[in-house]
């Protein structure tokens, strides 16, 4: 076992933490961001690593250089959020929890990016720290397929499972029980983090594309000059002669409508493909299947979803 400090502030990084408690590590310090203010009174709101630091008993802090002190033999780093200087290296050696395959997609939206290219695998990397942008030697690596259909928050889920194996499988022994890092092979990819512009859905791309984009969890369009998210929607199967290949019963679009034009739950993308509304949530309401927001908005022949 290991005297450690850790690192990390969003949901996805508490079952890491409860992982190594469980363990039998000793967690000296936790660093996570500062209280935001958040909701109509403005409170001060914990972020998720804190809350569970709090419930487990464990010292935390929002200063890094709270760590000088801890006499932690290392730390671990998950989705903390901040770069973390030399000055704290230098006192405390860290690991990385990375969720991608290094060095495919280092950066702040690992997950999103390789949904959004299409990418077939991804991974985890337990990475030593260094100045670089997740450029650190690799002790131990976790891979897992992606599936076409699963969101941005199944897949961390998974993600995190194999993390959390990581961790207490190369942990098991203490610091020193550590492998042998091996360096980073390949050509690196950057997962610069998903700009808002990049979730509205543009009716002009294909729709595997636009599946995608509804995978990352915020996608948007406008129906009538209002906000209109897509929570869950799938590619409409075609067949060799462009008939749908949904179960009967269901509206198929034609060929030849505009991007953007609905038929149905069904909307004309580009390039001839379509892609099928599944739940939605207008502007003000509460998510609802497609088909009870269409029997509410009748839309009009003419009437297209985007700008």
């Amino acid at each position: 076992m290991a005297r450690l400090i850790y690192l990390g502030t969003p949901a996805a990084a508490v079952p890491p933490l409860q992982t190594l408690v469980a363990a039998g590590h000793d967690v000296a310090l936790v660093v996570s961001r500062a209280d935001k203010r958040r909701g109509r009174g403005s409170d001060l709101v914990p972020s998720a690593v804190k809350a569970a630091a709090i419930e487990l008993g464990l010292p935390v802090t929002d200063t890094l250089d709270d760590v000088a002190s801890s006499g932690a033999e290392l730390g671990v780093v998950v989705a903390y959020g901040r770069i973390i200087p030399s000055r704290v290296l230098d006192i405390v050696p860290m690991v990385n929890l990375h969720f991608s395959l290094l060095p495919r997609w280092r950066g702040a939206a690992p997950v999103e990016r390789a949904i959004l290219e299409g990418d077939a695998e991804t991974g985890v990397c337990l990475m030593a720290m260094e100045k670089g942008l997740d450029t650190g030697p690799i002790y131990a690596v976790g891979d897992t397929s992606i599936d076409e259909h699963e969101s941005v928050e199944q897949l961390r889920g998974r993600l995190v499972e194999i993390g959390c194996r990581l961790l207490v499988d190369n942990l098991a022994h203490g610091v020193a029980g550590l492998p042998i890092p091996h360096e980073q092979m390949g050509d690196p990819s950057y997962a610069e983090k998903i700009r808002p512009e990049e979730l509205e859905l543009q009716w002009e791309r294909d729709a595997t594309h636009l599946s995608r984009v509804v995978r990352l969890g915020r996608a948007w369009t406008t129906f009538r000059g209002r906000r209109l998210r897509v929570l869950e929607a799938a590619v409409e199967a075609r067949d060799a002669t462009g008939a749908a290949t949904a179960e009967a019963g269901r509206a198929a679009a034609p060929e030849g409508d505009s991007p953007g034009a609905l038929n149905g739950e069904v909307v004309t993308a580009g390039e001839g493909t379509h892609l099928r509304l599944i739940r939605v949530q207008p502007e003000g309401k509460q998510p609802m299947s497609a088909a009870d927001w269409l029997r509410g908005a009748r839309p009009a022949p003419t009437e297209l979803l985007g700008p």
